[in-house]
């Protein structure tokens, strides 16, 4: 009877462990590393993003530079 009772106990301090604490911190650790891959993807977009946006200034200022070579050039003298 007492081997029953103590083997009761045991198993409910098991189901007790396995479902209070390893359960929750698994879920939780799953939680959180599915974040900081959201977060880290979004990094990476904006960083994308902003080297796309800073390639396309490039591109357009050289365009600009070039058109403006076409026409008059006038020389300055540097003030003393």
């Amino acid at each position: 009877m007492a081997r029953i009772f103590l083997l009761g106990i045991a198993f409910y301090l098991v189901y007790r462990l396995v479902f209070d604490l390893i359960i929750p911190v698994f879920k939780t650790t799953m939680h959180v590393k599915r974040q900081f891959s959201n977060m880290r993807d979004q990094m990476q977009g904006q960083a994308n993003q902003a080297s796309s946006e800073q390639r396309n200034t490039t591109t357009n200022t050289r365009s600009a530079t070039s058109k403006s070579k076409v026409g008059d050039y006038i020389d300055f003298e540097e003030l003393k």
